[in-house]
């Protein structure tokens, strides 16, 4: 069974569920819309879950967007935030149309400790930031070399 993850904004206007395959919060995105729209120390951390399990008390409650890259292009992802306290929430991409990606920042369930962290977008970290790179860690300039599926999956914390 895939993991049951609660989650919320702020100010309790919004409260979700969803199953996730994905649950280890393993990966620090340094990219621009990330770390401006969700991302108070520089970084955010979003996780998978699977998009049919979502389930939300208040879909009134939300707002979304597009956010733009730099190069002025809007992102594919659909970001959803509480329009009461402006809390980001999870994005949906309709490239991947069976997933979604909540934050862990607002997951109120308690999450796996990932044994390793893999930084990425470190090229669009600004200056302030340091990243706390351990042993074991990887990073990148950008994406990834593993998705979250195959991360999960390599790491055996892939949940059937």
């Amino acid at each position: 069974m895939p993991m049951s993850l609660e989650g919320s904004c702020q100010c309790g206007a919004v409260n979700f569920t969803v199953q996730s395959r994905t649950p280890v919060p393993y990966q620090r995105c340094y990219c621009s819309i990330c770390r401006q729209s969700a991302g108070g120390g520089g970084f955010a951390v979003n996780i998978g879950a699977i998009a049919d399990s979502l389930s939300c008390d208040n879909w009134e409650g939300l707002g979304s967007y597009h956010a733009v890259h730099d190069s002025g292009r809007a992102s594919h992802g659909e970001r959803f935030f509480c329009k009461t306290c402006g809390s980001q929430l999870w994005l949906f991409d309709e490239r991947w149309p069976d997933l979604v990606h909540p934050l862990a920042s607002v997951i109120d369930t308690k999450l796996p400790v990932p044994s390793a962290i893999t930084h990425i977008w470190l090229a669009d970290k600004p200056d302030w930031v340091e990243a706390e790179i351990g042993k074991g860690d990887r990073s990148f300039d950008g994406y990834p070399d593993l998705s979250l599926e195959e991360w999960h999956r390599a790491n055996g914390v892939w949940v059937e």
